[in-house]
Parts: structure tokens; C-alpha cells; sequence
């Protein structure tokens, strides 16, 4: 994910956005929205801007109103990338601190709690960095589903190896994983017919359009609801 597609258009984040609260979940800050008491679940796991990223907490929200309980853990731990444009900022050493194989070892503990709380269900979603993260949970039958947006590098063996039912949004102009090569992964996928997949390409879109669209961009709007609808229809089939 050391494309500079990663880091464009970079959020304000807000350690106050949204409508729901942060609490501690598996000894993570974890912003929660959505009903408690819900047996279906879903995991958000952000891109390199972490957890207080406004439109991804209005998109957690959005998706809660739908019945789900939604968590968005700080996988970070306070670190996330502020600002690529300092001179000091080395993405290498980031990445080697923050690597996605750490991120699905914390990963695993949270899902557990949300089990220990009643939920039966849990679908998780993973832009960029969460994307390389959520391929590898989704190698597991930890979680019941998967949407992976505009995500980071991922290998054909991850996806060799996914076990659950998994959706690609994928953007038009990327320059981590161009359209034909995310057509290949999902070819990869549909050939495994005992679990339901698929890819999407959205035209006229860049690396990272889902959750960092400008707000004065309609076209760019349409793009991202219609990314971000396309993800609730596939947890509501799949997360039950």
C-alpha cells in the first residue's frame, strides 16, 4: 500500500465524529455504533488513516441503522498516518511497525470478544491496509463474509485461500492493483463455486474513492454510495 493513491484526499480525522462512542474492545480503542444487544456484527478495518476518519465513522453509522452492532478498532494504537508530506514520515518504517500481519493477530482477539457478548454472526470489511489485513481473516471461518475495498497488495495464494463468502470493490484507476489484475483474483475466486464471490469495477474512480470522496464532487458521491451500498447488500445476504 506504499502507492501515493493511499494517501490522497486525507481525512481531518476527529476523535469525536460520529454517532456512536469509543469504548475498549480486546484492549483496542474501538469506535462503536449500532444496536448492543445485536447478534450481527461487523468488523471495520480503515486504511492508513485510522479509526477517527469521519466519513468512515458516517459510513459505520450508516451501515448500523441497518441492525448491525459495528466496531472499528484503532489498530494503530494512536499511530496513524497524519501527514505523508513531513519530512520525517518514512512509510516503510510505518508499515513495518503497523505490518498487516500484525493487524489480523489483533484482529482475532476482537472478533472473539464480539463473540463473548452474543453476537453469531460477524462480516468485516477492510479499505487499503485493512483490505491486506481482512484477506487473511478471510482465510479463516472466523468470519461469516468479506468486502474488500480498493484494496492494498494482496497475493494470488491469500486468495487461493479464502474460505468465505468475499466481494472486491475495486477502483478503475489504481495503481496498486490495476481492473485486469483484480479481474484475475476474482476469476481465481470463482473457480472455488462452494463459497460466493465476486469482483466490481467502479469507472472513473481512484484507489481509496469509498471512504475519501470530495464532498463537493457529485459524480465522486454517486461512485462512493454506490460502493458502500453495494457492501450492505452483501453483508445483509451474508451475516445472518
Amino acid at each position: 500500500m506504499s502507492s501515493s493513491q493511499c494517501f490522497e484526499n486525507p481525512p481531518s480525522l476527529s476523535s469525536t465524529c460520529g454517532a456512536g462512542s469509543v469504548e475498549e474492545l480486546a484492549g483496542l480503542k474501538t469506535y462503536v455504533t449500532g444496536r448492543s444487544d445485536s447478534k450481527r456484527a461487523l468488523l471495520f478495518i480503515a486504511d492508513a488513516f485510522g479509526y477517527e476518519a469521519p466519513k468512515l465513522r458516517k459510513l459505520a453509522d450508516k451501515v448500523a441503522s441497518a441492525g448491525f452492532l459495528v466496531v472499528v478498532p484503532d489498530f494503530y494504537y494512536g499511530d496513524p498516518v497524519i501527514d505523508v508530506s513531513h519530512p520525517n514520515f518514512d512509510v516503510e518504517a510505518w508499515l513495518k511497525l503497523h505490518s498487516p500481519d500484525k493487524g489480523y493477530e489483533d484482529a482475532k482477539p476482537v472478533i472473539a470478544a464480539l463473540k463473548s457478548k452474543g453476537v453469531s454472526a460477524i462480516g468485516a470489511a477492510g479499505f487499503c491496509w485493512g483490505g491486506m489485513v481482512l484477506v487473511k481473516l478471510a482465510g479463516t471461518e472466523d468470519i461469516q463474509a468479506a468486502v474488500i475495498l480498493h484494496p492494498g497488495r494482496m497475493t494470488e495464494d491469500e486468495i487461493k485461500a479464502v474460505k468465505i463468502p468475499t466481494a472486491i470493490l475495486g477502483a478503475e484507476n489504481d495503481h496498486i492493483f490495476s481492473a485486469a489484475e483484480l479481474k484475475k483474483l476474482g476469476e481465481i475466486m470463482s473457480a472455488k463455486t462452494e463459497i460466493e464471490s465476486y469482483v466490481k469495477i467502479f469507472p472513473g474512480v481512484r484507489h481509496g474513492w469509498s471512504v475519501r470522496y470530495n464532498d463537493d464532487d457529485e459524480s465522486a458521491i454517486k461512485s462512493a454510495e454506490e460502493a458502500q451500498g453495494d457492501m450492505l447488500n452483501w453483508f445483509s445476504k451474508h451475516v445472518k
